[in-house]
């Protein structure tokens, strides 16, 4: 073979003697003309049959890049190339030579052949839209690069006396081989087809050319740009077609349905075909709404419930490495090849040294070897930071892509899970499962890689030790799996550690969204302390968890920062006690310990990621939980036209969850189409399940469901988004003039909208906050009304609003002369003069339907209904405030049903009283921009007549953007984080890193010293006891520094670690405190997902990144330093490199960070509002379901994640950016040490050694210390983010102590205006402008006037839940200013208007304090008629009522508030329309409970039915902030010009 190959090259392939010992470095013709050729284009050839298949495949969206000069020069230039090759040939077949080499013609043949398939290629690129191309840039690299050695060779040789064409020819063909490089550096302009939406930027990314992407040179112009300004959203390109959620969901939505599919066909009996899972995008409306498949069931057993059994087989991670492994291999690709090259430079250096050692002693080395070396170091560095770089980013980005996946299956999940679900999962959980888990899948990707490619450099280093010490290795080698146990048992307890914490994480930001919705309440009951302290409780186990964590903490710093060191020791130790000589040269000593350096990486890293991966299994398994819950059954109700009926139910049993009794039994109905049909009966019989049932939102247990056709569903409790008005009716649909103003007029809307600043383009707060209760109910009929549905299924809607409000909305919409008057309407009411009107009744008595029929029907006889009927109507003081109509409605059906129930009691004509959740805004409805209680008012700002409109705009503009802080972070931030550690241990954890620092590279000098020994050099003497005891002496030496290194680093770690987690625990702290204590109007401005996101990520910050990122950065801070020192200290010609280097630096650094800094920022608010929509969404499913918009919210929750997503994207890119070109300087700056290690005469092997392995680390310590420097300043943001909340301004003390109020105050309840003015916030107009007036104690006052009047103002001023502008309120004798809030509110006590509950015990609820007695609790129960209720309850008292009370219904909410008020029980009540919840007989006996209850004190009552209050002693009408009339009703009626005459003659009462 090898004879054979002679003769085919007519000479050796390979000759040492030629190439290393000669005055240059000479190849053989033979290798030039085969290898030299062959690499190159055996390249080209070995990609072409994958690379061909994807150029030829058809593709649709594919623009073709027009011909212009760039690709016509590539063509020509190849078909150019090719010819001088054919030229070339031809010159050597007509060579008269005596051997013809048939190498040379085999090499000219495969260039031709090259040559013209890359001209092919160029043009098939061109034509599939190719804008680089990557086998064709490697392909002109690789045969350029190839082209250097003949390139010196000719010139060498004198090629141009012997054969001057050949000679010329080949530079010709190596210059347009090198032009053709550079034309392959450059991309193809992007011909754009149709238009971009104006604005829209490609990402620059995609527009690049390989080598632009290779140097992520396509991030430079957002990289000035941020350098020369702030960044805007407007500054950023779009996201990377592959990065966007249209793309990403649907490619890991779909594998994952076919898991669960899968392991469901497995679980149970049940076949069904799952449809091939639709892209997201592509459902329709009638798409079912579970999932993205569509399922059919054939059930062949009797499941109770085919989503019961979770699918617990299905795993999530299989998905993921499924649908995610390719991407994972390409970047891990890139990692192998830098592991290889990462281990060339140590044999490098060890050739380095014996080159300037054997130059100092024979001067027989040739000069070019050194620089070929020192270049040598240069390109593998080179190459080395591309690969790792590559890695990086593909890595990176991909994480990125999870993220997005995830937080989209979460999202849909969270729309389809059903009520069991719901229970083990609140709102604050899931938000954390987006905000902690998704975020951990995506951090874990990019360092994914550790996990294998440790394990591959610690072998190769281990080899390449081995050649240099022999055995001695095993020793290092056996201590370092010594600490492998080790370094696993600390990580296990870390990682059962972090379970817990996520636990009271868990629970620690459920409670606190909880306390920022119920702020109000906590506020008017002075319940603050109670709740701070639970949430400081859970924050002090995480505090306990952390300060452990830290503890081993420290253990694994101590073991990975002395480990590497330890190993050197053990190794040289060995090695100079068993080796012949005991002699260890520079050459090995260095060579080990660049070794030795690059293991101390994989060493270091693979414990931490084994933890890092521990976490994220706990959230994979977290995300794999939730996302295996079960799910709403989509077949729960059918959606087939019968002729008979568009809603029916047979035989159908429903339960909320399937460990309670059923809620609804044996229901069986029929609805015809276009009927009315009311659904009346008691609290808690199941009206509102029912609804909830038909829409398929409760467990179906049997029976068959049908509903045919198009739903809108109006819920008991509206569900308003945080969006203007107008998109809040319009639902996703479009705008049709004409029938929105219909609507608005049909109810009741247009005054309303007319006051509010912004008319319909207003914006609505969190949660409705700036609307009262009745405006929100009305916005949500409208938006059922606009939707134009077949079916409307309203859930009272008619409680929340005045009489002749619910009149015009009865007549105008839901009545049969309505709006609405051919749709199928099923209402459930508790208005019982409406129900003549109706088509059929349905009467459920516990969950039952007891009758069904038309009115007439169900009164022609002594049924359920007509006693429920005349229980209403005859228990009823004469004093309604109602409309003539319905009056007359009333004493027709009082008539009717005396007659039916034949009892010959009264036949007063009493008329029957309607349970209504009043509302501040009736007659004529309400104007605010913003209120404190829910009904609060403000007087609009209406416009000014010359104010533009983008003014008030503003001013509309409730919720104000997060703020995103601009320009460098503020040393101030810096030292609140140091104080908040201690400036005494900050100094001391310093002091202590500068000696860990100052020991360990004393150790290396130390070294260089030992190996540059002449004695011990002189290996003869290598017996003799003096020699040993020397070499004891230097191991003795390096063996104190070693010792000296391990313990101030232990005591650094526990010392750093332990104060920065007491740092967290008191940020944390005193943002709660000031967040508790902040006013309302805050509350009101800020959305909750804002403060939330504060307390979970921010939190998260500075408890666990900031701490570690800290560390890290004071440790590359000082290695860089004494890098430099210990280079110059042995090469000092490199202080002339170090200045220009450090200049590059400081720009690089100064260029980037700014960058980075305010990407992270604005990233960090762009995740707020994905949160916020969430559980927005969270709260509203169930209206979202039935109006079937979860496709369209999805994708609004999509838009945000990828917004969010561009913000890192751009980020990541900037890292990368900064990472490649730091690194290019740090291999220049081996470059350099290289070189000046070469040039400087008679240098010691010890010192070059020393030199140039500090250069080797140096790229990756100032990559570091620069990355670090910007992972702080982002980081510290989060610093800067608690401390903005924890300075927001603050109410008043909640105590004074030297101005307490006497422990009986107040003793009579006496309660005095003087001139009182107050408004809502800074820079708004007043809303009590100066009112006046006087109650005694034991009075009874009725607080009465037109909308915005400003009585809820009142109320609220008497809690300083906002303060006086001028004059004041005196209670008995005190003025509230004087005294602490608590001590004021403690003594008041309010019945809301809106029931709040927190998640806890009822007893909780009842007495946060702990306070009273269980005894006093049931009595206040008994007293509120929830005894009986209660003592039902398998745990009674500490019944857990659920996040928000959901476990109770509203009425029963109402009556736990009631309960509150009894038990405290104070001299002064204030009611807000306190009974809306529940039915006329609860509202009754809350009457009469409050009149014996309190008959001794103070009762002050906000009225909208002037009948409550006209046995009251005063009555107070306001007027626009005024006080109008202030007189007892008998007065006020005497004198017939009042006001309040005018209002009860309106009411028809006098």
């Amino acid at each position: 073979m090898g004879e054979g190959f002679e003769e085919f090259c007519n000479g050796t392939l390979w000759n040492e003697t030629l190439l290393l010992y000669n005055d240059y470095p000479q190849f053989t013709d033979c290798f030039q003309n085969t290898l030299l050729v062959w690499v190159p284009c055996g390249f080209l050839w070995a990609t072409l049959p994958f690379y061909l298949p994807a150029l030829l495949s058809s593709r649709e969206d594919v623009t073709p890049v027009p011909l212009n000069w760039l690709n016509v020069s590539k063509s020509f230039l190849s078909l150019l190339l090719a010819f001088l090759a054919v030229v070339d040939l031809i010159q050597e077949a007509s060579a008269d030579r005596s051997v013809q080499i048939t190498a040379v013609f085999v090499a000219l043949a495969i260039k031709v052949g090259s040559y013209m398939l890359s001209a092919v290629l160029i043009q098939l690129e061109r034509g599939q839209g190719y804008i680089t191309s990557g086998v064709l840039f490697v392909f002109f690299l690789l045969m350029t690069v190839a082209g250097i050695i003949p390139f010196y060779s000719y010139i060498e040789e004198k090629v141009y006396d012997s054969n001057l064409e050949k000679f010329v020819l080949f530079y010709i063909s190596w210059s347009f081989l090198f032009i053709q490089l550079i034309l392959h550096c450059i991309a193809e302009k992007v011909s754009r087809r149709g238009y971009y939406e104006l604005g829209q930027k490609p990402c620059p990314e995609t527009k690049s050319s390989i080598l632009g992407r290779l140097t992520y040179w396509w991030i430079n112009s957002l990289i000035t740009k941020a350098y020369k300004k702030d960044l805007t959203e407007d500054d950023l390109f779009d996201l990377n077609p592959r990065d966007a959620s249209d793309r990403v969901v649907p490619q890991f939505a779909e594998p994952w349905e076919k898991e669960l599919a899968k392991h469901r066909k497995i679980e149970q009996d049940v076949s069904f075909q799952v449809g091939r899972a639709k892209h997201h995008l592509q459902a329709s409306e009638r798409t079912p709404l579970v999932g993205t498949s569509s399922r059919t069931y054939t059930t062949t057993v009797e499941i109770k419930d085919p989503k019961k059994k979770k699918q617990e087989g299905a795993s999530l991670f299989k998905v993921l490495a499924r649908t995610y492994g390719p991407d994972f291999l390409k970047a891990w690709g890139c990692k192998f090849i830098y592991d290889l090259l990462q281990m060339a430079s140590p044999s490098l250096l060890s050739v380095l040294i014996g080159y300037v050692e054997s130059k100092n002693t024979s001067n027989k080395e040739y000069e070019w070897k050194g620089y070929v070396f020192a270049l040598g170091f240069f390109l593998i560095a080179l190459l080395q930071s591309t690969f790792f770089h590559q890695n990086f980013h593909i890595g990176m980005t991909l994480g990125m892509r999870i993220r997005s996946a995830l937080i989209a299956a979460v999202y849909k999940k969270s729309l389809t899970m059903n009520n069991e679900a719901r229970k083990t999962s609140t709102v604050g959980e899931i938000v954390n499962l987006m905000s902690v888990d998704c975020q951990r899948m995506q951090d874990l990707s990019g360092y994914l890689w550790m996990i294998w490619s440790a394990p591959v450099q610690i072998t190769l280093a281990m080899y390449l030790l081995w050649v240099q010490l022999g055995p001695s290795v095993l020793a290092g080698l056996g201590l370092m799996l010594l600490l492998i146990p080790f370094n696993a048992v600390i990580s296990m307890k870390q990682r059962k550690l972090q379970v817990d914490l996520m636990k009271f994480k868990d629970k620690r930001l459920k409670l606190m969204s909880e306390v920022l919705s119920g702020m109000k309440v906590l506020k008017l009951y002075a319940w603050e302390p109670s709740f701070q302290e639970k949430i400081a409780a859970i924050r002090d186990n995480e505090t306990r968890i952390l300060k452990k964590n830290a503890t081993y903490s420290a253990f694994s710093s101590f073991s990975f920062t002395t480990a590497p060191f330890l190993v050197t020791l053990v190794t040289f130790l060995t090695y100079v006690f068993t080796s012949d000589t005991g002699y260890l040269s520079a050459q090995k000593a260095f060579t080990s310990l660049a070794l030795f350096n690059i293991l101390r990486f994989p060493i270091n890293l693979l414990p931490m990621m084994i933890s890092y991966v521990v976490q994220a299994n706990v959230s994979i398994g977290r995300i794999s939980a939730f996302l295996k819950h079960g799910d709403l059954d989509p077949d729960a109700v059918q959606h087939e036209p019968r002729s008979d009926s568009v809603v029916s139910v047979e035989n159908g049993i429903f339960s909320w969850d399937s460990d309670m009794q059923p809620a609804l039994r044996d229901i069986n109905l029929k609805i015809p189409s276009g009927k009315l049909v009311a659904v009346v009966g008691q609290v808690g019989s199941g009206k509102s399940s029912l609804l909830s049932a038909l829409l398929g939102e409760m467990d179906k247990l049997s029976g068959r469901v049908n509903v045919h056709g198009k739903v809108a569903y109006v819920p008991q409790q509206a569900w308003i988004q945080n969006a203007t008005v107008r998109d809040n009716i319009l639902f996703g649909k479009g705008m049709e003039d004409g029938k929105y103003e219909e609507i608005l007029n049909a109810c009741a809307l247009k005054t309303d909208l007319e006051i509010l600043t912004g008319g319909d383009m207003t914006e609505i707060g969190e949660k409705g906050i700036n609307l009262s209760g009745g405006q929100k109910q009305r916005v949500s009929l409208a938006r059922a009304v606009y939707n134009n549905a077949d079916i409307y299924m309203l859930d009272d809607p008619l409680s929340a609003v005045d009489s002749h409000v619910g009149k015009h909305i009865f007549q105008k919409v839901v009545g049969n002369k309505g709006l609405l008057r051919h749709k199928t309407r099923i209402m459930v009411t508790h208005g019982i003069h409406w129900l003549p009107m109706v088509d059929s009744i349905i009467v459920l008595i516990d969950g039952k339907i007891s009758e069904m029929g038309t009115y007439d029907e169900l009164l022609s006889h002594d049924g359920a209904f007509a006693q429920f009927l005349k229980t209403y109507l005859t228990q009823e003081n004469p004093d309604e405030e109602e409309d003539e109509e319905i009056e007359q409605m009333k004493s027709k059906i009082l008539q009717r049903v005396e007659s039916v129930t034949s009892d010959t009691g009264a036949t007063s004509g009493e008329e029957g009283k309607v349970k209504k959740r009043k509302d501040k805004s009736e007659k004529p409805p309400l104007a605010r921009s913003i209120s404190t209680i829910d009904g609060s008012e403000l007087k609009g700002d209406g416009k000014k007549p010359g104010e533009p409109a983008a003014k008030i705009k503003d001013k509309d503009k409730l919720i104000q953007e997060e703020k995103a802080e601009k320009g460098t972070v503020k040393w101030k931030v810096f030292m609140m984080y140091f104080r908040a550690i201690g400036l005494t241990a900050s100094a001391a954890i310093l002091i202590i890193f500068i000696i860990f620092q100052v020991a360990s590279v004393g150790a290396n000098i130390w070294l260089s010293i030992w190996t540059n020994d002449k004695e011990l050099s002189n290996i003869s003497l290598a017996n003799t006891t003096e020699y040993q005891n020397k070499n004891n002496m230097y191991l003795g030496v390096y063996a104190a520094f070693g010792v000296i290194q391990g313990a101030v680093i232990m005591v650094y770690t526990l010392l750093a670690t332990y104060k920065m987690v007491d740092a967290s625990r008191k940020l944390h702290n005193a943002m709660l405190d000031n967040v508790m204590r902040a006013p309302m109007s805050f509350f009101d401005t800020t959305p909750t997902g804002r403060i939330v996101n504060r307390f979970s990520r921010d939190v998260e910050t500075t408890d666990s990144t900031l701490p570690m990122v800290l560390r890290m950065w004071l440790n590359m801070f000082f290695s860089t330093l004494s890098t430099f020192a210990v280079i110059s200290y042995s090469t000092p010609l490199f202080l002339t490199v170090i200045i220009p280097v450090l200049i590059f630096y400081v720009l690089v650094q100064r260029f980037y960070v700014p960058t980075s800094r305010q990407l992270q920022r604005i990233e960090s608010t762009t995740r707020s509002p994905i949160f916020n929509h969430f559980s927005e969404s969270l709260n509203g499913a169930s209206s979202i379901r039935a109006y079937h918009e979860q496709e369209r919210f999805i994708n609004e929750s999509l838009s945000r994640v990828d917004k969010n997503i561009l913000y890192y994207f751009a980020r990541i890119a900037s890292n990368r950016w900064l990472g490649w070109r730091l690194e290019f300087v740090g291999n220049l700056i081996v470059f350099a040490a290289a070189i000046f290690a070469v040039v400087t005469p008679n240098l010691s092997g010890g010192l070059v050694g020393l030199s140039v392995s500090y250069a080797l680390q140096v790229t990756s310590a100032l990559n570091m210390l620069v990355r670090q420097s910007a992972e702080l300043e982002t980081n510290v943001v989060s610093v800067e983010r608690l401390k903005e909340y924890s300075e927001v301004d603050t109410e008043d003390e909640w105590i004074r102590p030297f101005r307490r109020p006497p422990h009986d105050w107040p003793a009579d309840g006496g309660v005095v205006f003087h001139d009182y003015k107050t408004r809502y916030r800074e820079g708004l107009d007043l809303v009590l402008r100066g009112i006046s007036f006087q109650v005694l104690g034991g009075q009874k006052v009725g607080i009465v006037g037109r909308t915005g009047a400003g009585k809820s103002s009142l109320t609220v001023a008497l809690f300083r839940l906002i303060e006086s502008a001028g004059g004041q309120i005196v209670i008995d004798g005190q003025r509230i200013s004087d005294i602490g809030l608590h001590d004021l509110r403690g003594k008041l006590t309010i019945l809301p208007q809106d029931p709040v509950l927190f998640s806890g015990t009822l007893r909780m609820n009842i007495d946060p304090f702990n306070t009273y007695t269980d005894e006093n609790i049931w009595h206040a129960l008994e007293h509120s008629h929830l005894k009986a209720f209660v003592e039902n309850l398998p745990d009674r008292l500490q019944h857990e009522c659920g996040e928000g009370g959901q476990n109770l219904s509203v009425g029963q909410r109402q009556l736990v508030c009631l309960a509150r008020t009894l038990l405290r029980k104070s001299k002064i009540l204030i009611l807000d329309e306190a009974t809306a919840a529940v039915d006329m007989e609860t509202d009754d006996l809350i009457q009469k409970t409050i009149r014996t209850e309190f008959s001794d004190s103070t009762v002050l009552t906000i009225a909208h039915r002037l009948n409550t209050i006209m046995d009251y002693d005063k009555v107070l009408v306001l007027d626009q902030g005024l006080v109008k009339e202030y007189d007892s009703p008998e007065n006020l009626l005497k004198n017939k010009s009042s006001a309040f005459y005018g209002m009860a003659k309106d009411a028809n009462l006098v």
